[in-house]
């Protein structure tokens, strides 16, 4: 699974690029909470098999929350939510349920260890992979959506394998199985390669623009 330093920064940059006027240190907070929250299901792993990259990278969670937000602040009268929290609150809440589906779910989903993205209906874990390149003698050439003759494109899920057979280590639990391993080799990993780095480093930078130039403003 991606590190969820990664998860935060990514989260962060949809925050400072979304948020808009509702831009604050506690609007940001919640934004970057919700793009890790969805990293605790490895704690949960703990106690649920194969939790990991499954109970909260559902597409359920998000679906039902997008679709309970939409009525309220959409399709309805009068939003309960505004009432309470205000066009800022419900400015908030889209983002963070954004940063919950793209920082989340979305980094793992493009990464090696996959996302049951229909956790519990469909026990799967599903991975996309590929490439996007301009080749002087192929042209445009892309993998990320398997084109049809007859039909739409589709996009490339590989799937690799499921809770019972597809153990996701972390730090929270290193052999990916229910029961505390106290002698397990841990490791924390706050990146993992070079891009990870600069997207954290891009992150830190944007967030310090943002909050100069709002502290200059006011």
């Amino acid at each position: 699974m991606a590190p969820t330093l990664v998860a935060a920064a990514v989260g962060a940059l949809l925050a400072a690029a979304l948020l808009g006027a509702a831009f604050d240190r506690r609007s940001v907070a919640v934004v970057v909470a919700a793009a890790v929250a969805p990293d605790l299901d490895a704690v949960a792993s703990l106690v649920v098999p194969g939790a990991t990259n499954a109970l909260l990278h559902t597409l359920w969670l998000p679906l039902v929350a997008a679709g309970a937000l939409y009525w309220d602040t959409v399709a309805a009268d009068k939003s309960r939510f505004r009432a309470r929290f205000g066009w800022r609150g419900a400015r908030v809440a889209w983002v963070a349920l954004a940063a919950f589906l793209v920082a989340g779910i979305g980094t793992d989903l493009f990464g090696a260890a996959g996302a049951n993205l229909l956790y519990p209906v469909h026990d799967a874990y599903y991975r996309i992979d590929g490439r996007l390149v301009l080749s002087t003698q192929e042209g445009i050439v892309q993998t990320f959506v398997a084109l049809g003759a007859d039909g739409p494109g589709t996009l490339p899920l590989e799937t690799v394998g499921t809770t019972a057979s597809h153990a996701i280590p972390t730090f929270a639990n290193p052999d990916g199985r229910p029961g505390l391993t106290l002698g397990g080799d841990r490791e924390l990993s706050l990146v993992r390669s070079g891009w990870q780095l600069v997207v954290v480093a891009a992150a830190v930078a944007t967030l310090a623009v943002r909050f100069g130039r709002r502290e200059v403003t006011e």
